[in-house]
């Protein structure tokens, strides 16, 4: 039964969740660093939200560690890295708290607009200081988007129901997806030069740090207002604190800061500065719902293999998953064979190429892929699954390729696995049977019919007469007992393969017995 450990504040019924869906589960919110570390040895699964710092010394702690859950988008407190090396799938919620958080950013746009807070807390102080709080209408004004994916959309939708003019600036927002929420996509300093307010709705990333920097404070329209419900990080707070100070910004609304939980900070003493403890996701609805999602996402995940929302792994929907499964092991079962035959050779890896052909080619590809690349790399460099496959081929410098083939061949699906190494190229195909069973049908263009079984001894001999009785008797005599025997021969006299599944692993000693056999000229022992 695969175990979760929640370590930060959820939902009771994300603890439901689990434990109907037959995973045990501990809640254990508020614990140090150091307990965490102390107890999660056991666990399969993590469910955090922000608090919980999952490091590389947590994952270390970690060994049975197969999923890291964060209920929420960001993933700052997560070494996706280190996750992803481990083979971690790392999952969080893009959509559970995106209307919560696209609704803060436009509460905070009005409090700027007609300073709410102030205004309240003069009133509330028994003054009436109506010419004090001058205000600015929202309709007509431009909008500027930072990032304009799930919230920034809805943000946009909003605002345009404001009748405001909204302008976009996101490298991944495509002109047909912009004409269609109804925004004009501009490059950054068009969006400076003429937002009147701008909000950001971008992840923090290397490329997105500071993006609001002293240099485009500046390029901003004098007199305009800046909100960021997004993550700290992407604003140069010095930089805004002056702008602010010194008239050139009319105002800021800041739900996050790059320190947190922000407890003194310069902005604080300025009262054109609204300022929330990073409430963005903070409504129960929101909270309800990312508490939920995730604990549907972690347990398909360990009771299915499906992939949902994975920051560092191909996608699998539940509904993909029970299909995929089949072919996912099929291309690992390939990849392990390639990388086996392979380990027994000198030279570096430099290629792989992954081919479909058949029903294989119709599916979601990116998993199948990943797996034919674990089952591929295992064998030669160890602790290596779907999740951290293609990043260590990418570290290697091994270079990755996918094919479909549109002709229909002689079987209903194929997969093939070719890979290179000192110049030499090795292929392996296999298809499925009674559409659940993996079957080897090709190895190195030589038709082989074989099911993988889990001890397997590979043999090229020269097609000559003797081979199959010398090689039966060395077998016999160290008393090893063949289950299947599949032969097959690129042409009469030529190379040709055997491929043998045995009840029990080939000893050294028969090994090399087997290798001196007169027409052997490699054997190879396979584990499955």
């Amino acid at each position: 039964m695969p175990k979760v450990l929640i370590s930060d504040k959820l939902s009771p019924a994300a603890i439901e969740i689990f434990k109907r869906r037959g995973i045990e589960v501990e809640f254990r919110p508020g614990l140090s660093p150091a307990e965490v570390r102390a107890i999660i040895a056991p666990f399969d699964g993590l469910a955090v939200r922000s608090a919980t710092k999952v490091t590389r010394e947590l994952m270390e702690a970690a060994p049975n560690l197969k999923v890291v859950g964060r209920a929420g988008i960001g993933v700052d407190n997560v070494d996706v890295t280190s996750a992803t090396a481990r083979g971690v799938v790392v999952m969080n919620t893009p959509y559970g708290n995106a209307i919560t958080t696209a609704e803060h950013a436009i509460a905070m746009m009005f409090a700027l607009a007609r300073q709410l807070p102030d205004a309240s807390t003069s009133t509330k102080a028994g003054k009436w200081e109506k010419n004090r709080f001058m205000g600015v209408e929202l309709f007509g004004k431009t909008l500027g988007l930072i990032g304009c994916g799930n919230i920034g959309s809805i943000v946009a939708d909003r605002a345009i129901g404001l009748k405001m003019k909204v302008v976009a600036f996101d490298p991944f927002l495509s002109e047909t997806r912009a004409i269609e929420i109804g925004v004009e996509k501009v490059d950054l300093n068009t969006l400076l030069e003429r937002a009147d307010i701008i909000t950001l709705h971008t992840p923090l990333t290397e490329q997105t740090r500071n993006i609001i920097s002293r240099e485009n404070i500046a390029r901003m329209k004098k007199g305009a207002r800046l909100i960021n419900c997004a993550r700290g990080g992407l604003v140069d707070e010095a930089a805004l604190h002056d702008a602010l100070k010194v008239g050139h910004l009319a105002g800021a609304a800041l739900d996050v800061f790059e320190t947190e939980p922000a407890t003194e900070s310069p902005l604080f003493g300025l009262e054109n500065v609204v300022c929330t403890p990073h409430l963005g996701a903070a409504t129960a609805e929101a909270q309800e719902n990312v508490a939920l999602q995730i604990a549907d996402q972690m347990a398909d995940y360990l009771l299915t293999g499906a992939v949902a929302n994975a920051i560092n792994s191909p996608s699998v929907t539940s509904e993909e998953a029970p299909r995929l499964k089949p072919y996912m092991a099929l291309a690992q079962l390939l990849g392990s064979l390639a990388g086996q035959l392979t380990a027994m050779q000198s030279g570096a890896l430099t290629a792989i190429r992954v081919e479909y052909e058949g029903a294989a080619a119709e599916l979601n590809r990116r998993p199948l892929t990943a797996a034919a690349l674990a089952g591929t790399l295992a064998p030669l460099l160890g602790a290596v699954n779907m999740v951290n496959a293609p990043v260590v081929a990418k570290e290697r410098g091994i270079a990755v390729a996918e094919t479909v083939l549109e002709r229909r061949g002689d079987y209903h699906t194929l997969v093939r696995v070719t890979v290179e190494s000192n110049g030499q190229q090795r292929s392996v195909a296999g298809t499925l049977v009674g559409e659940n069973k993996p079957r080897l049908v090709e190895i190195k263009g030589i038709a082989v019919e074989a099911d993988f079984a889990p001890h397997m001894l590979y043999v090229t001999n020269q097609d000559k007469p003797g081979f199959i009785g010398r090689f039966g008797m060395v077998l016999a005599n160290a008393g090893i007992n063949i289950a299947t025997f599949h032969l097959g021969r690129a042409q009469q006299g030529g190379d040709a393969i055997c491929l043998v599944s045995l009840d029990a692993p080939v000893p050294e000693a028969v090994l090399r017995e087997v290798r001196g056999l007169p027409q052997v000229v490699h054997a190879i022992p396979l584990a499955f």
